[in-house]
């Protein structure tokens, strides 16, 4: 399908990179206040708090597909697009499986190499699915993530409290700089990155069909 008119990912991911810095604040000064747990959960890794902003993924996966397709930007084909992302999505863990059927130590290098080739596995083959939707999700990937990482190097070196430095229960002893490149920097920029363009695409693939069947009607 040609293109109408020009879709600039900057502007695309503009709105929702804010509304997601603005979840991100509100959810640090809810863990800094100790308000509802249930909301606002500063267990190690957020423990499925409902205010994040993994959870905007699939909000916005939605609205940048239908806005792709809208502009006549759509995926060549939405079986081959489903079925790439739904290939992305497996990838992760089942080297999650092979990780734990070696008996690799969770921190050790090892797993950290199947989660990194991991991530990167699974995002080269979701950016192929749909790609114009791809470019734009990794961009507001980086958008959400980029702060949340140095927002959690703030915390871990302050000790707040919070679930941004709060480490897991095997993590052992280690400077702050070390602590959050295992917490921080390797999660955000690796696993946070694939789901968002993954998970995203998904969301993003559906709503796109359904706005392109509309367009085609009308």
């Amino acid at each position: 399908m040609t293109q109408d008119a020009p879709v600039r990912t900057g502007q695309l991911i503009l709105v929702p990179a804010i509304v997601s810095l603005a979840v991100t604040l509100l959810r640090l000064v809810g863990e800094l206040q100790g308000w509802s747990p249930v909301f606002f959960s500063r267990a190690a890794g957020g423990g499925g708090a409902i205010v994040g902003i993994s959870w905007l993924v699939l909000v916005f996966g939605a609205w940048f597909g239908w806005k792709l397709a809208k502009a006549g930007a759509g995926p060549a084909g939405v079986g081959r697009g489903l079925g790439l992302t739904l290939l992305a999505l497996v990838i992760l863990p089942v080297l999650g499986v092979v990780a734990s059927r070696l008996k690799l130590d969770p921190l050790g290098r090892g797993t950290l190499v199947i989660y990194v080739v991991g991530s990167v596995a699974a995002l080269a083959v979701g950016l192929q699915a749909w790609p114009a939707l791809g470019r734009t999700l990794l961009a507001y990937a980086f958008a959400a993530r980029i702060p949340v990482a140095l927002l959690m190097l703030a915390a871990i070196y302050g000790n707040w409290g919070t679930h941004y430095d709060v480490a897991p229960p095997n993590l052992p002893a280690m400077g702050p700089l070390l602590k959050w490149f295992y917490i921080g920097f390797l999660p955000q920029f690796t696993i946070w990155i694939a789901f968002t363009v993954v998970v995203g695409s998904l969301f993003g693939i559906v709503a796109g069909a359904i706005a392109r069947r509309g367009r085609t009607a009308a």
